[in-house]
C-alpha cells in the first residue's frame, strides 16, 4: 500500500471532496446572505442542463479510463495513459464534469456565492490536483505524455 501512496500524483485531497467543501461554504454563505443571479423559472431547467452534462462527460470519461485499464482515483497509480475518446479534447474532462455538476447545483439553488467560489476553487484544482498530476504523469510517461499536452487542452 506505501507503494500505491509514492506511485501517485499526491493530490491535496480526492476531487470530488474539493468541490464538496466549496459547494458547502456557497451553500452555508447563501443560507446566511441569500443571493440570486438568474430569474427563478430559468434556475431549475438550466441547472438540470448542466448536471445531464456534467453526467454524460463524466461517463465517457469514466469509460475511457477503464478501457486503457487505469486506476481513476489520483491516489493510485496511473497504469495507462488515457489519450482517447473524451480525453482527444480536454485532458481533464472528470474535473471538467465536476465543474458543471457544481454550477448545475449553483443554477438549481440560485446561489451566486458559488459562482463567486468557483474562481477560488478552479485555482485550489489548477494547483492542489490538476498540477500534481501533470507532473506525475510527465514524470511516469515521459515524452508521450509531453506530447499529448502540446496536442489536448487542459480545459475545454
Amino acid at each position: 500500500m506505501a507503494k500505491s501512496h509514492r506511485d501517485s500524483a499526491r493530490v491535496i485531497a480526492p476531487p470530488p471532496l474539493i468541490y464538496l467543501g466549496f459547494l458547502a461554504l456557497g451553500l452555508a454563505l447563501h443560507r446566511f446572505w441569500p443571493a440570486g443571479f438568474l430569474p427563478e423559472i430559468a434556475r431549475l431547467p438550466f441547472g438540470a442542463v448542466l448536471i445531464a452534462s456534467g453526467l454524460v462527460l463524466a461517463g465517457l470519461g469514466f469509460r475511457e479510463l477503464r478501457r486503457v485499464g487505469t486506476n481513476i482515483a489520483p491516489h493510485l497509480p496511473s497504469t495507462a495513459l488515457a489519450t482517447g475518446g473524451v480525453y482527444g479534447y480536454t485532458r481533464n474532462p472528470l474535473y471538467v464534469a465536476l465543474t458543471l455538476f457544481y454550477l448545475g447545483i449553483a443554477a438549481g439553488t440560485n446561489d451566486l456565492w458559488q459562482l463567486l467560489l468557483l474562481a477560488p476553487l478552479l485555482v485550489v484544482m489548477r494547483h492542489g490536483v490538476i498540477g500534481r498530476e501533470e507532473r506525475y504523469l510527465e514524470a511516469k510517461f515521459g515524452d508521450a505524455y509531453r506530447q499529448y499536452k502540446q496536442r489536448v487542452r487542459r480545459w475545454v
